[in-house]
């Protein structure tokens, strides 16, 4: 794998950091600008909004920059955005801190998926997104859980200060290691819309949303769930998120690995046994052993769908991709602020800290349902809209028999 890659892993911890860190500072946020938990979830939400709509807007900003220079200009802005943070006075100047960070995620993720795809031939290419999205998921298994420890000893703001210091880091990294990397040529924003006219790509979007949605339907509010229900302490957080960020580790590399061999019925399993595993939480969440359990499950088969369905959404908008994989990456950030605010809305409706589980188990099982619909459509040959840029290549009549 290019050493580029690593540079685009180091940009993926920074901002995985940030956007999980609060997570496990959701109580202490809360306290200090004295909202309720609820309330304070549309941190969660407001950057999930932002990444979602960022992403466009971004990437068609960006269509005239050479791929480089933007993810450079995209670190800039995450660095803003987490120093506001750190330094806001009330509550809702958090929100916009958090905001104006989560612009720049969806488009440094939907450019570097294209650029590491574009770096490695093309068997390789799910393998190549995985690698670089291994720095979102490390974030969980070292940023997050030293970033609450932080947070949770010396105060919320001075994580978010440190987030700042990474933003500078993967600036670097991008700086330095990754190449000049020219647009295409001929391409402009009308071809990379075109690719919104191909139903694979729609649905692939959507199963994007319920998928990785019912992932944060639940972990979204594993602070309190953990510590009221399962028993454990305040500091028990920590090392629970470390937890779910092996398993994001674990599940991302495998669904890069198999995605590139088998990708739909890689999205089967994934999905069907997330459904599964988010439903059985609500009572493995009583137990300390067994709630630790299911976290590990739940990181590892929410992330085993990230590499196959950006790798399908590129392989059905390939000629102009990057549009098309800036918007997955917002998708996967719609499924994160309508989960977060489902699960809000089920827990100040009284259901309780566990309810969360059950709507992110029928988010995931509508997401299977989704993969099922296509790959009978795919089959059937029934899929509208032309692929982007020219004729199908051959690649990509090969993904058709995943």
């Amino acid at each position: 794998m290019p050493l580029a890659l690593l540079a685009l892993a180091i940009g993926a911890f920074g901002i995985g950091t940030t956007e999980f860190v609060i997570m496990g500072l959701l109580p202490e946020v809360a306290s200090d600008y004295g909202v309720s938990i609820p309330t304070a979830g549309y941190l969660v939400t407001g950057y999930a909004l932002g990444v979602m709509f960022g992403a466009p807007l971004m990437t068609v900003l960006g269509t005239r920059v050479p791929r480089k220079r933007m993810l450079m200009l995209l670190m800039g802005l995450f660095i803003v955005g987490n120093l506001l943070s750190a330094l806001a006075p009330v509550f809702s100047v958090m929100l916009i801190g958090r905001v104006v960070a989560s612009l720049a995620h969806g488009a440094f993720f939907g450019i570097g998926s294209v650029v590491a795809a574009g770096l490695v031939a093309p068997h390789k290419k799910a393998g190549a997104i995985a690698m670089m999205f291994t720095g979102l998921t490390v974030a969980n298994v070292v940023g997050v859980p030293l970033g609450t420890l932080i947070g949770q000893t010396a105060g919320w703001r001075v994580t978010f200060a440190v987030v700042a210091v990474l933003g500078v880091v993967g600036l670097a990294g991008v700086a330095k290691l990754v190449p000049d990397v020219p647009r295409a040529e001929g391409v402009r924003l009308r071809h990379e819309m075109a690719a919104f006219k191909n139903a694979q790509v729609l649905l692939a979007m959507a199963m994007t949303v319920l998928g990785f949605g019912g992932v944060f339907a639940a972990i979204t509010y594993i602070a309190p769930m953990m510590t009221h229900v399962a028993g454990f302490a305040d500091g028990s957080v920590t090392w629970l998120l470390v937890l779910f960020g092996l398993g994001m580790v674990g599940g991302n590399l495998v669904g890069g690995r198999f995605a590139d061999r088998a990708l739909m019925p890689m999205l089967y399993i994934s999905l069907g046994a997330l459904s599964v595993v988010l439903a059985l939480f609500t009572l493995t969440a009583h137990d300390k052993i067994a709630s630790a359990v299911t976290v590990v499950l739940i990181g590892a088969l929410g992330f085993a769908t990230v590499p196959p369905l950006q790798k399908r959404v590129l392989d059905h908008a390939h000629g102009a991709p990057t549009l098309a994989s800036a918007v997955n990456i917002g998708a996967f950030n719609l499924g994160n602020a309508l989960s977060a605010w489902l699960g809000g809305v089920v827990i100040a409706a009284g259901y309780g800290y566990t309810a969360p589980n059950w709507v992110g188990a029928v988010l995931a099982a509508a997401a299977l349902v989704l993969a099922v619909l296509s790959a009978v459509m795919e089959r059937r040959g029934s899929a509208p809209g032309p692929v982007v840029a020219g004729s199908v290549p051959t690649e990509h009549r090969a993904a058709v028999h995943h």
